[in-house]
């Protein structure tokens, strides 16, 4: 009522370039789980055991992304950067139970003793790599370093969605597969 109809809002400059940049990360990020599942459909030569690889990712992310949200965080650019990286991350986890489990059944041996063997036997790797990333992005998430605080979105990220996914990445991926 106060505003006449002649006044327009809209994003110029760094703002509009910030809002074009996010749009297409997400494209590209979406065509990025598109091409991990042809990849891995092309790998185990089945349309569901991708399904079982990638499950884990969307928790991650929102683990990542609610770390953002309860740290007061922004989701800049090198927050993106950090959900391209959990996303690899993750992945690799659940490739690495699901391809143990996958051998053990090529073998004769029944799908639940496998995946149950695939969940004790790369438990020790999966946790050493995870731990490993988790402890090289505290300090990019605590803000060390020249210009650190521009970069603790991508620690926070890795950080947290790590933290979130792998509580629930022990215990999702076993169950999908079955």
């Amino acid at each position: 009522d106060l505003v006449p109809p002649t006044v327009r809002a809209g994003l110029l400059g760094g703002a509009l370039t910030f809002s074009q940049t996010i749009t297409s990360l997400t494209l590209l990020m979406g065509l990025a789980v598109f091409v991990m599942y042809v990849i891995l459909a092309i790998l185990y030569e089945s349309y569901l055991h991708p399904i079982t690889v990638l499950s884990s990712l969307p928790v991650a992310l929102v683990g990542g992304l609610l770390t953002l949200y309860l740290l007061g965080q922004e989701a800049s650019l090198y927050a993106f950067v950090g959900m391209f990286m959990l996303m690899g991350i993750v992945k690799k986890n659940g490739i690495m139970i699901v391809d143990f489990a996958l051998q053990r059944v090529a073998s004769g041996m029944p799908a639940e003793e496998a995946i149950h063997r695939a969940s004790l036997n790369r438990f020790r790797p999966i946790m050493m790599t995870t731990l490993a990333a988790i402890a090289g992005a505290i300090p990019i998430a605590m803000g060390y370093g020249a210009d650190g605080t521009s970069r603790q979105p991508l620690g926070t990220v890795i950080v947290g969605g790590l933290v979130v996914s792998q509580f629930i990445t022990l215990y999702i991926t076993p169950v999908i597969y079955l």
